[in-house]
C-alpha cells in the first residue's frame, strides 16, 4: 500500500442511477486498498445512497477498513451544485495537499504517486495526472468488468472495455491545499454541469501557479448523464456567459474578481461539519 497520508481525497457524489453506483464502489474500492491516505466523500441527495448501497457493497468486498469521512446533507434540489460541495470539502480537509477526484475516475497507480510526490517536493503547485490530448479511455463497464479489475488491478480489463477520446481539464487535480484556497476554491457561480473544469485550469494558469501534467491514461468509467451531467443542465447559458466573461479578464481583473466573490465569505470561518 502507497503512502499518500499528506493528501485528502474529495469527492462529491449523487448515486442517481445503479451505473453511478457500480462506479462510485469501484473508484472507492481502487483507493482504499492501493493507498494509505484520507477521504472525504460528500453527498448530497434526497437520501443517503452511499450509506444504504453502496457502504454496504465496499464491505462485502474489501479486506481492508471502509475508512472515508461520509457527509451527507439532505437537499430535494434537482440540480447538484458540485463547486459548493467541493468547497465545503476542502475546508474539511487538514493535509497539504487536496485531491479533486471525480467518482468516475480511475488512475494508474503510478500516476498518482507521481501527481502526489511532485505536488510534496515543491515542483508544481497543481498536477492534472493525465495527458493532454488522446490520454482518455472511455471504459464501458459492466459487474463483471469492474469485479474482475478490483480482483487484481489489471488495466487491460479496462482498455478491452474502451475506446480512446479527448482528454483536457477535467476528473482528477491535485492541488497544494494553500494554492487551491489562495487561487479562489471552486467558483460557485457556475451550476450544475459546467465548463468549469476549463476555467479551473485557465485561472490557475493565469495566476502565475505552477501547472504540471503527467502524459499516462486516464480511465473513466462511463455513466447515464442527466442534466448535472450534461449540456441539458437549465444553467448552461449563465454558466457560458460566466465562463467568457472570466476570458475576457486580465491577470490582475481576476486576481480582484476572485477577491471579492461573495462565496467566500461562507468559507472565512469554516470549521467543518458532519
Amino acid at each position: 500500500m502507497i503512502d499518500l497520508s499528506n493528501a485528502t481525497f474529495i469527492i462529491p457524489i449523487r448515486i442517481e442511477s445503479n451505473d453511478r453506483l457500480r462506479n462510485v464502489v469501484t473508484v472507492i474500492a481502487f483507493l482504499l486498498e492501493n493507498f494509505k491516505t484520507n477521504i472525504i466523500i460528500k453527498e448530497v441527495d434526497k437520501k443517503s445512497r452511499f450509506k444504504c448501497k453502496a457502504l454496504p457493497l465496499l464491505k462485502s468486498i474489501l479486506s481492508v477498513p471502509v475508512d472515508v469521512h461520509h457527509i451527507f446533507e439532505k437537499s430535494s434540489d434537482p440540480l447538484f451544485h458540485r463547486q459548493r460541495v467541493l468547497n465545503e470539502m476542502i475546508m474539511e480537509a487538514d493535509t497539504e495537499i487536496v485531491v479533486n477526484y471525480d467518482c468516475d475516475a480511475i488512475l494508474p497507480i503510478n500516476s498518482i504517486k507521481l501527481a502526489y510526490d511532485s505536488v510534496m517536493d515543491g515542483t508544481y503547485d497543481v498536477v492534472y495526472p493525465y495527458g493532454w490530448g488522446s490520454y482518455q479511455y472511455q471504459v464501458k463497464p459492466s459487474d463483471d468488468v469492474v469485479s474482475d479489475f478490483i480482483e487484481n488491478y489489471d488495466y487491460a480489463i479496462l482498455k478491452s472495455n474502451s475506446t480512446i477520446f479527448d482528454a483536457q481539464s477535467g476528473w482528477v487535480q491535485f492541488f497544494k491545499r494553500s494554492v487551491y484556497i489562495e487561487g479562489g476554491m471552486e467558483n460557485e457561480n457556475f451550476r450544475a454541469y459546467a465548463p468549469e473544469d476549463k476555467e479551473r485550469l485557465y485561472r490557475f494558469e493565469k495566476l502565475g501557479y505552477n501547472v504540471g501534467r503527467i502524459s499516462d491514461f486516464i480511465y473513466h468509467l462511463e455513466h447515464a448523464r442527466g442534466e448535472n451531467s450534461w449540456f441539458t443542465n437549465p444553467h448552461m447559458e449563465h454558466n457560458n456567459n460566466v465562463w467568457e466573461g472570466i476570458q475576457r479578464m486580465s491577470k490582475e481583473q481576476l486576481i480582484e474578481y476572485y477577491s471579492t466573490q461573495k462565496y467566500l465569505k461562507n468559507y472565512e470561518n469554516f470549521s467543518g461539519h458532519c
